[in-house]
Parts: structure tokens; sequence; C-alpha cells
């Protein structure tokens, strides 16, 4: 028997009482609620879970909770096991959802959306990010664990496209979060499961809808990564995310998807395609919060030539030696910038670090400098007082 939800005898005091812990969540500033059935309500504040509330959530709560969120959806929960979606708490909050059955009941995780559209300068990320949306035709990718703010950034760059460019602007996301209002661009927003059947369905169609720019949620298989491939070689901006960690590693997966008698032609097509890479780590600040460190690959002839030659294991050192004129940066050269900046601690710095004894000894060389620096300054302050005649 198919199952059902009357809606008419549904209280809603499940979401009366949901809605009460999202506000909650955004007093304290938090990026994700945690319900599940059989304990409390918890949080995650500044990267830790804590808990919100003593009150236990009952198998029947959880179950009373998905129906009226999902309604004549519920079904498809039950069907399928886990279900994204977002909801609306108010005109100024809205979370990405995803709901799904565990061995106590229905658990559930609220992302919250940031309120105002970002900007590179908003999120605190290098201004060579701006670059990418001038370019008309590749691919760029944004990259990092799940949590790490890859859609923010993702989001910053549409915003600016859609701000200062004439285009048409296409976005394949599960679920839509961030939601664009046309400026000069036209921004067209599809979900997956209810506007689209799939990313690579939606990604197909989306070549025949005259778009110049084209957001992919997340590259998820090989047919996504080739079609996403095949839109960039066509003339079209492609954006996307991969669950990689850094620039060298994403290179390697999108590579290695294939069948090694097909690889020599994926790498001449992403030695082609690909425009940028941009890597994201998130990492506690001096003042309690979190900032995101950022890996930036930028193409140039000899990203290319790696890429080509399946030398992956030397692009960091690509990214390193080309800081000053491509902009790029590894991992552990962003963190010692946000060291020396004093947003983040030494220790930080050291935990999020790719290679920590590389980072540490540059760490030392930093602070040698920086007390070498001090110790001129206080040298001429000394002879500026003795010409003056101010030394005690």
């Amino acid at each position: 028997m198919p199952v059902t939800v009357d809606v008419d005898s549904l209280t809603f005091e499940m979401t009366k009482r949901l809605k009460f812990y999202l506000s909650k969540l955004v007093e304290y500033n938090g990026s994700d609620l945690h319900i599940k059935s059989g304990t409390n309500i918890r949080g995650r504040i500044n990267g830790e879970i804590v808990s919100l509330s003593k009150e236990i959530l009952s198998h029947e709560d959880g179950l009373t909770l998905a129906k009226e969120l999902l309604r004549g959806r519920f079904p498809e929960l039950v069907e399928r096991k886990n279900l994204d979606f977002t909801f609306k708490l108010n005109n100024e909050y809205r979370f990405r959802v995803n709901l799904f059955f565990q061995v106590d009941g229905v658990s559930g995780v609220f992302r919250t959306i940031p309120t105002t559209m970002p900007t590179v300068e908003s999120l605190n990320l290098p201004s060579v990010l701006n670059n990418f949306c001038n370019i008309s035709r590749g691919l760029v990718l944004v990259t990092g664990p799940t949590g790490s703010g890859k859609t923010t950034t993702l989001a910053s760059l549409i915003n600016n496209i859609n701000l200062n460019q004439k285009k048409h602007i296409i976005t394949i996301e599960d679920p839509v979060e961030f939601v664009y209002k046309d400026a000069k661009s036209i921004v067209n927003q599809r979900a997956v499961g209810q506007d689209a059947i799939s990313f690579g369905d939606s990604l197909r169609a989306a070549l025949r809808e005259d778009p110049d720019v084209i957001l992919v949620g997340e590259m998820r298989d090989l047919e996504t990564i080739e079609t996403a491939m095949h839109a960039a070689e066509t003339g079209h901006l492609v954006l996307s995310t991969l669950h990689t960690v850094d620039a060298k590693e994403t290179i390697g997966r999108i590579i290695g998807m294939f069948p090694g008698n097909e690889q020599n032609r994926i790498k001449m097509s992403l030695a082609s395609v690909l425009q940028g890479v941009v890597s994201q780590r998130l990492v506690g600040t001096v003042d309690g919060g979190r900032i995101a460190a950022v890996e930036i690959l930028v193409k140039n002839s000899r990203i290319e030539t790696l890429i080509l030659e399946g030398r992956d294991t030397e692009v960091p050192d690509a990214l390193k030696e080309g800081k000053d004129v491509y902009k790029s940066q590894t991992f552990d050269q962003a963190l010692l910038d946000l060291y020396a900046s004093g947003k983040i601690s030494r220790e930080s710095a050291l935990n999020a670090a790719t290679s920590r004894n590389d980072l540490l000894m540059a760490l030392d060389f930093y602070e040698a400098e920086k007390n070498m620096s001090t110790g001129r300054e206080k040298s001429y302050i000394e002879e500026d007082k003795d010409i003056l005649g101010l030394k005690q």
C-alpha cells in the first residue's frame, strides 16, 4: 500500500519547535542544525557541535516533523530514504536541508544559507578569484570537504557576473541555495528533482538553452564531468565543485575517473579547458570564528604541460613559484599569509597545513625575519633619539 500523508490532520507543532531552534542557531551564528530521533537538538557553532536543548526528539516526533516539512513529498523520502530541499524560516533566512532515515528514525541537517549575497571581498577571499568571472570559456572548479564553503564561493562568482556582465547564466543545483535576482544578466536556476531529472541530463539540455555561464552544483559522476568539459570546450564558462582536497588531487581525480585507454584524450581536454581550481579549508581564527584558507591554481603554460604529461605531483611547486606572477598559491602559503596578518594562530596554521614540516620552517623563517626587522627599527629609533638629544 503506498504511503500517503493526511495534511489536514497535521498540527505543525513540530515545525514551530524547529523554527525556534533554527532561530537560536541564527542567533549564535551557527552553520548547521542537527535533529536526530532519540536524542536532543544540536548545532554546529564555530565548527563545534554543541547542544541547544535537553529536549529529546522521539521517533514519532521525527516522523511527524518530516511529514510537516515534506507533506506530499513524504512518500518520496520513504522510497529514497533521504531527500534534499530548502526550508524558509522567514524573509531573511533559508536553509539547505537533508532529511534521512537512520536506525532510530528520522534525522535531518539544516545548513544555513547566508542572508546577503556574498562577494569575494566579503568572504575575505583573494581578489584574484574575481578574474575567473571575466573568462569567456573554460572550467573553474571549487573544491574542498563538505562544509568548507564551496557553494558560497561559487555564489560570489555568479553574483559578480550577474551584477557586472550581460550574460545568460544557468545554474543546476541540488537543491537551489542562493537565489539570484536578474541584474545585468539573466539567471535561470534549476533544482535537480524538482526542475530537472539529474545533473547530467540538465547539463546536456543547458547546451541547447543559449547559455554563457553554467553552474553545476557538483560533478558527481563520469557523465557529468565529460559533459561539463564538452560545454567548456564549446565556448561556455562552466563552474562546479568537487570533493577533493587540493588542485593536485582534483586533476588526478578527473583523469582517474576515465578508463585507461581514454586518459590521454582527457589529459588533452583538461589541459585545454581547465582555467582555475580554488581549494578551501576552514581554519579557526584568533577571535573564535572561522576563515577560509585557499589554494589557487591559475592556468598557465606550465600547468598545461604538467597536465598533458601526467606530472600532477609537480603542481604544488608550480603554484608556489607562480605566486608573484600568476597570483596562484598553495595552502601553506595561504596559511602563512593568514598568520602574518594576525587572523589565525601559529597552532591553527600548523594543524591545517598540507606539509606541517614545510610550514613550520616557513613560519620560523618569517618570525626570524620579523624579529630582525623589529631589531633594526629599534636601532633606528635609538639613533634618532641620540641625534635629537632625547636619549636619557
